[in-house]
């Protein structure tokens, strides 16, 4: 495993670093908790130190597994990355989607990044993941209704308190990340990219680049698409928001699958997966510092884990950029 250093600060993460979304089972179909916990073990062995999970991920189920699983290891050999600023119990803030639970039952998600609700919410994510402080605390989504400033006044409390280490944002555009950056000291963005999804390269990535702050890349197998698993008849579990999404059309998955198949002659090559010939081409983009890779079983991390010692020369990059051009999605 490889490691880069985030932003201007002294953490180092793991360049393949555990997503815990699926973990937490929303949004995704629900969780098998035992083999959650079993693929983050997993990624220890193979040097995946760093793990980035949030609240709203099965609404507190991500950040107890993810607990769970840490439990033994050496606090400082691991690096716990979470979020605040989703809520789904009360009104306050920016109403932003209806959801429902890993039970089934409908709850309302708020974007609401208050003072108080900040520190409330973090002392709960101490406590479910079972640790004294975080490594990276991020905002998930911008609350138009609180000021900048209050939110990263709130966080950079939580830093003098010893609670948080290092400040980053999520899903954040450049006017936000300006703005926030006249109240406390930025390491990164979390913002999705992936092969089908780049349009951070236009403004985000550059500004991030010029100001020395590191780019979390989220989704980068854009949820099992890349990874050639999915085909055209592919169906989707209840709860799996994937269905909804333009790029999970019947169409959209043979383009894509086209596409990959023009890529498999390189991954058999180098006696590679698909998929971990998409997580290293994402981690060598310009601007790019780390990929977050989900994963549901201990065989599923092992895979993703192993991409970072894939070896890509520059006019291996160079084709498959080629091919990329040409795919044209349907969105």
């Amino acid at each position: 495993m490889k490691y880069r250093k985030l932003g201007q600060s002294d953490l180092h993460l793991s360049v393949v670093t555990f997503g815990a979304w699926a973990a937490g089972g929303w949004m995704w179909g629900g969780t098998e908790r035992s083999e959650a916990i079993k693929a983050i073990r997993a990624g220890f062995d193979y040097g995946m130190t760093s793990i980035d999970t949030a609240p709203a991920y099965g609404q507190g189920t991500s950040e107890e597994i993810v607990g769970e699983a840490i439990k033994g290891i050496p606090r400082d050999k691991v690096q716990i990355l979470t979020k605040f600023g989703l809520s789904w119990k009360g009104t306050k803030g920016q109403f932003f989607f209806s959801s429902k639970n890993n039970q089934g039952k409908p709850i309302e998600i708020y974007r609401y990044a208050e003072k108080d609700s900040i520190i409330k919410e973090c002392e709960t994510s101490l406590r479910l993941l079972g640790t004294d402080y975080i490594d990276l605390y991020q905002i998930h989504w911008a609350d138009p209704t609180t000021p900048i400033q209050e939110t990263m006044e709130a966080v950079a409390q939580l830093i003098k308190e010893g609670k948080v280490r290092y400040a980053g944002v999520c899903n954040y555009d450049v006017d936000q990340m300006m703005e926030a950056a006249k109240y406390i000291e930025l390491v990164s963005n979390q913002v999705p990219y992936s092969m089908v999804r780049k349009d951070i390269e236009q403004d985000l990535v550059p500004y991030l680049m010029e100001n020395k702050q590191s780019v979390l890349a989220y989704s980068p197998l854009q949820r099992g698409l890349l990874s050639g698993k999915i085909k055209p008849d592919h169906q989707f579990s209840d709860g799996d928001t994937r269905a909804e999404l333009s790029h999970y059309s019947a169409k959209n998955i043979q383009l894509v699958n086209a596409f990959l198949a023009k890529l498999k002659p390189l991954a058999d090559e180098k006696k590679i997966t698909l998929s971990q010939l998409v997580i290293k081409w994402t981690i060598e983009q310009p601007g790019i510092t780390i990929a977050l890779v989900g994963a549901r079983n201990a065989t599923q991390t092992a895979e993703n884990a192993q991409a970072s010692q894939v070896k890509l020369s520059a006019d291996e990059i160079n084709f498959i950029n080629g091919e990329l051009n040409q795919l044209k999605l349907e969105l």
